[in-house]
């Protein structure tokens, strides 16, 4: 099975412009994610994708591989179809955060495996919570699963609710999970979901995936203890900067 990775990495984010080029304990984020993602023994191929020159500019100089997308994307997910449209040849694309200067090899290579099962269509990975912080949270989305460890729904909301229970003992009694943003899809696959409206539970939640559910497509989860560090604004930078480099 031959697997692309993805990159995708803008520079106009609203929280934090220029955020890909930050420096982190003397190297940009965008180089500390590409180079995580290039030792997952399971890519073929890892690439940046990109709409800014700066950014394009900056990966050549590292000698990585990047290529130039639309500014009109308006996900990640659409970026990384338009790479599958001009570079051909893979089964499987993995849409990697660029944004997670620390993510694990392992982690990709544990999505990938998803695929080993033919009926996959599309993949993530969740991690079970432990702390009430992070189930109280509705930046960090939660996900509730079948029998199948498929995902039947995302929401910045704590779910299940709970009948008959305070929600500070909720993890006493049920399994929680929140959802890592990390996304594996078939490649046809990828190019159907780019053609799908915005739905309206998207739209409601202001959560990309709900649309797939809406739309009967299936994702399977796999589980990672891995604590991912995603930088969102600069006051994410300045923790990450505390935790790995003592300031």
């Amino acid at each position: 099975m031959k697997v692309i990775g993805v990159i995708p990495a803008r520079y106009d984010s609203t929280r934090f412009p220029g955020k890909p080029l930050v420096d982190i304990g003397g190297m940009t984020m965008i180089q500390r994610v590409y180079n995580q993602v290039k030792h997952a023994s399971s890519l073929s191929e890892v690439v940046v994708a990109t709409d800014d020159q700066r950014i394009f500019d900056h990966v050549k100089s590292f000698a990585g591989n990047v290529v130039m997308t639309s500014k009109e994307h308006q996900s990640g997910t659409d970026r990384c179809a338009e790479v599958v449209q001009n570079i051909t040849g893979f089964e499987t694309v993995i849409n990697i955060q660029g944004d997670e200067p620390f993510i694990d090899p392992q982690q990709i290579d544990l999505l990938v495996s998803c695929f080993e099962n033919q009926e996959v269509q599309i993949a993530t990975l969740i991690r079970k919570i432990t702390e009430f912080n992070d189930l109280d949270n509705v930046n960090k989305p939660k996900v509730v699963l079948n029998t199948k460890q498929e995902a039947i729904y995302f929401s910045r909301q704590a779910i299940p609710y709970y009948r008959g229970k305070d929600i500070k003992d909720w993890l006493n009694h049920a399994d929680y999970y929140n959802h890592i943003g990390i996304y594996g899809y078939r490649t046809g696959i990828l190019k159907e979901l780019t053609q799908l409206p915005v739905s309206n539970l998207e739209k409601i939640e202001s959560l990309e995936q709900l649309r797939w559910i809406d739309n009967g497509y299936s994702i399977k989860t796999a589980i990672s203890n891995h604590v991912n560090d995603a930088i969102d604004t600069p006051e994410d930078l300045e923790a990450i900067k505390r935790k790995y480099f003592n300031g």
